[in-house]
């Protein structure tokens, strides 16, 4: 089995990743250009890595990593993500005698300290484990898919995932996903108001902390909901906002064509 994982900047988290993973004959690490000792660390557990800071979104990348994969399956992990023990036996099971061709398994995330049961992150399915050439990621810039027209399977071991260790890293990743978000969705001929995105947001945050009950998270689940609730307004209202860029370029554009004489 083949593990790949996509990284940046993750020292403190790739060693607890490739290590609950030390069962895999091959271990691919794929690099945009990390500052820090990622690669070092993950050259030092045995791992291949490779870097390409050509960045074009995560499921590009993902792809990428998965072009050096040259086992008959292959398993993809994020760098914040380990394998708990029960969930490296099934995986180990199921491809030794596959009655499938992809699996999905419970990721159980982590957030400001507290591993969240409720507000729609527990069970989040995921699908990672698939026998090459079966399955291959979307293209997206951010949330990719793994994309598979086969059936795929179900294993109850659980993907610890630590997501957010401090609110600093929310912040950060609330900007910097509510930003690709929201050019995704501009190349897609989308578009969005200031109203809508407000709209949004406060839908976000019934639907995390009320419909996915969220407040039996406790105190966390309130901060999670609001939080969640930002990165959408932002998203929206990001759209929002090069939407009106783009209509200011085009209207100065018709009207400096309209000035040149005929």
């Amino acid at each position: 089995m083949s593990v790949i994982v996509i990284t940046q900047n993750e020292e403190h988290h790739i060693e607890a990743c490739l290590r609950s993973a030390h069962f895999a004959d091959q271990l691919v690490v794929l690099d945009s250009g990390s500052t820090d000792a990622t690669r070092e660390l993950a050259l030092a557990l045995g791992a291949e890595v490779s870097e390409n800071a050509d960045w074009q979104g995560f499921g590009t990348q993902k792809n990428r990593a998965l072009a050096l994969a040259n086992r008959e399956w292959v398993l993809c992990l994020d760098a914040d993500e380990r394998l708990t023990p029960a969930l490296q036996k099934e995986i180990a099971a199921a491809i030794k005698a596959p009655a499938f061709q992809a699996y999905s398994f419970p990721r159980l995330s982590s957030y400001c300290g507290q591993y969240m049961r409720h507000s729609g992150w527990y069970p989040d399915r995921v699908t990672r484990l698939f026998r090459r050439g079966a399955a291959q990621f979307s293209s997206d810039l951010v949330h990719e898919k793994l994309l598979t027209h086969e059936a795929v399977g179900q294993l109850k071991g659980v993907l610890l995932h630590d997501s957010f260790a401090s609110l600093e890293s929310v912040l950060d990743k609330v900007n910097r996903y509510s930003t690709a978000g929201a050019k995704q969705r501009f190349d897609k001929g989308q578009s969005a108001s200031l109203a809508g995105a407000v709209l949004h947001g406060l839908w976000a945050f019934i639907r995390t902390y009320v419909l996915r009950r969220g407040f039996l998270d406790g105190r966390m689940g309130l901060v999670l909901a609001i939080s969640n609730a930002e990165g959408t307004y932002y998203r929206y209202l990001k759209l929002w906002l090069l939407c009106r860029q783009h209509l200011a370029a085009r209207e100065a554009d018709n009207t400096s064509d309209a000035r040149v004489p005929r």
